[in-house]
């Protein structure tokens, strides 16, 4: 048995849950995510748990099992607490502003680039060079990270760019027999 999927999830107080078919609802404090999850595996709801169930012990079905599982436990702590993720921004003159709801970034272009959020996604920017995306999907906070990441991805010689807060980048050496004033020992 999987044992992510063999574990129920506890439905915290001021979470609705509604199963219709393949369709599973979770309604909290935060707001309202809605998944469908695959035609063998079923979900039932019970007091204050949810339980994962699949219908035989095959390779995907075990899969299948414990991904369903950690996909609905997701969207109970996305509807309660909320996700977030946090960016850093490395590099002289680069830095993030809030224009309206929008994040503009000054990365190294010749403009300014402008991300705007899509729903259920808010930014903050707490100082200039920092950046944090959040909202109750988490899979769709990770992909917008991801996004704004990739706009300046950090660099492998310098460092200089935009990674994930406490990410570590290892650096490349520079150019092998460059010393001081340009001229070869």
């Amino acid at each position: 048995m999987s044992r992510v999927g063999k574990a129920p999830i506890e439905i915290p107080k001021g979470v609705e849950i509604k199963v219709n078919g393949r369709t599973v609802e979770v309604k909290g404090p935060k707001g309202r995510l809605t998944r469908d999850v695959h035609a063998d595996i079923s979900v039932q709801v019970s007091d204050s748990t949810l339980t994962v169930h699949r219908p035989t012990d095959l390779e995907h079905h075990r899969a299948l099992h414990g991904l369903t599982r950690a996909l609905l436990a997701n969207m109970v702590k996305g509807v309660t607490e909320g996700f977030k993720k946090e960016l850093e921004i490395q590099g002289v003159g680069y830095r993030a502003a809030k224009q309206g709801n929008a994040l503009a970034l000054q990365v190294g272009y010749t403009h300014p680039v402008e991300v705007p959020p899509p729903d259920g996604i808010q930014f903050e920017v707490p100082q200039v060079n920092r950046i944090v995306v959040s909202g109750i999907d988490k899979e769709l906070v990770g992909q917008v990270a991801a996004r704004i990441r990739a706009i300046r991805e950090p660099d492998p010689y310098k460092g200089k760019g935009i990674r994930y807060a406490g990410e570590r980048i290892k650096l490349k050496p520079g150019k092998a027999g460059r010393t001081v004033g340009g001229a070869k020992a």
